[in-house]
């Protein structure tokens, strides 16, 4: 199968009729009838394991990268502002993406802290959260001395629940940042309307959502300012890096001052000289985009492989009693697939624990996380709320509020409990290698007495 721009759309248009019945299906959750046919013990009882072999390092690297690398060394152009390597890759990548303008960054981190810092985020606001996230998320909101504030999670996409955002916003709410965690697109549609009626700005945290798509447009490029990161696990990798996309040349110009120590940049800052505005360095380095240029050839490719077997795991996956595999978002087109997630449910296994069903999955040669958890209680918010800035900022009543609601998330809350993740790079392997995930489950499955 040709593998040129695949959208999930494409994929189910070009693939056989019987086929395409089962794929939407599986956006159903649904409990099939008992699966059988799986035999033999489970390996974590001493059986034979479903796979041996391992699986794709990540990140990979290409040879013919060396030379353009060395010749970058060689030359001393290190830095940006000597260099011409981070601007040719912030034209690449705006055309990868689809963005107008791209401001290269230093980390998905640092790209989150810049679009906060030009959308006006400052001490004393609020910004509206999603609590499923990586910790990043919300504590480049407590870098701005602002207050990350959860909207409780969908739990069949694993995103931000646009129902449960407009009862968070009050006068002191600044702007929105949804995640695309997984590179599950959110449901930006409904994110931009809420955002609209209120004048709040929309900041997409895309750090794991490359080529992601909602509706015609990628992921990064459907609010004010979306943010990527480069990390050494993610799909387009330079052990570190990030960027800031977006298509007003006014707030991108602030963007390129601020990750530049302030130095005005652009026409909107036009006759501006010296540091006339508040800034910080936050830039990336040529190497770090001689990296991200050769790694950005095999992105599409890759993109197209790891959604072919996301959605064979869809089709399948949904057949074993208590594996429910995500949802995308109304209007999301395409995932990315940082990660494969789904949701198990031990009272069809028995009530065997998810703790010991991963444990089992491991032991059948399938590496595998329960993902993020709540994080929220991990002692970082306490420690910031507690501090004598934010004592200053938020009365007290505030403060005691805000600890109060952290317990009332509880479809997250159900949903850190539940999922189950499988890696990006398991998903660049071939379909036997997904039929071993898929048998490994069902050996579970039909073992589970066995496993308590």
């Amino acid at each position: 199968m040709k593998t040129k721009h695949l959208s999930r759309r494409k994929f189910i248009i070009n693939t056989s009729a019987g086929t395409v019945g089962t794929m939407l299906a599986s956006q159903i959750p649904v409990f099939a009838s008992p699966v059988r046919g799986v035999a033999s013990e489970p390996a974590l009882k001493g059986g034979i394991p479903v796979r041996t072999k391992g699986w794709l390092k990540w990140p990979v690297w290409s040879d013919e990268a060396e030379t353009p690398m060395l010749k970058v060394l060689r030359s001393g152009n290190w830095y940006r502002g000597d260099g011409t390597k981070c601007s040719e890759f912030e034209k690449k990548y705006a055309g990868l993406i689809g963005a107008k303008r791209v401001v290269a960054t230093a980390s998905g981190t640092t790209a989150l802290i810049t679009a906060l810092h030009v959308t006006g985020v400052d001490a004393g606001d609020e910004v509206i959260v999603s609590p499923y996230t990586f910790i990043a998320t919300y504590n480049v909101v407590f870098n701005q001395k602002a207050l990350p504030v959860f909207a409780d999670t969908d739990q069949e996409t694993f995103t931000i629940n646009p129902a449960k955002i407009e009862e968070k916003i009050n006068e002191r709410t600044r702007a929105i940042l949804p995640v695309h965690i997984y590179g599950l697109p959110a449901d930006m549609n409904h994110i931009n309307s809420i955002a609209r009626a209120h004048d709040l700005a929309v900041i997409e945290d895309a750090c794991q959502a490359w080529l992601a798509e909602y509706g015609d447009k990628m992921c990064g490029t459907l609010g004010d300012l979306g943010c990527f990161s480069f990390q050494a696990s993610k799909h387009i990798p330079s052990g570190e890096g990030g960027a800031v996309v977006g298509d007003n040349d006014m707030l991108m110009d602030r963007c390129f001052s601020y990750h530049n120590c302030g130095r005005p940049f652009g026409e909107s800052m036009s006759g501006l000289h010296g540091y006339p505005v508040r800034g910080s360095n936050k830039r990336m380095t040529e190497l770090q985009a001689v990296i991200l240029m050769s790694q950005m050839e095999r992105a599409r490719r890759d993109a197209d492989k790891r959604l072919e077997n996301a959605l064979y795991l869809d089709s399948k996956l949904k057949e074993i009693p208590g594996i429910i595999p995500y949802r995308l978002s109304e209007g999301a087109t395409r995932s990315a697939y940082h990660l494969y997630p789904f949701r198990y449910k031990k009272e069809h296994f028995d009530g065997l624990p998810r703790e010991r069903f991963l444990d089992a999955l491991e032991a059948e040669g399938i590496p595998c996380s329960e993902g993020y958890g709540k994080q929220y209680f991990d002692g970082l918010i306490e420690e910031a709320i507690s501090s004598r800035g934010y004592k200053r900022l938020f009365s007290e009543q505030r403060l005691n509020r805000y600890r109060e609601e952290l317990h009332h998330l509880p479809d997250n809350d159900q949903l850190t409990g539940e999922a189950v993740i499988f890696y990006q790079n398991m998903l660049l392997a071939e379909r036997q290698d997904m039929d071993d995930i898929i048998n490994a489950i069902r050996k579970i499955y039909e073992n589970r007495k066995q496993l308590l």
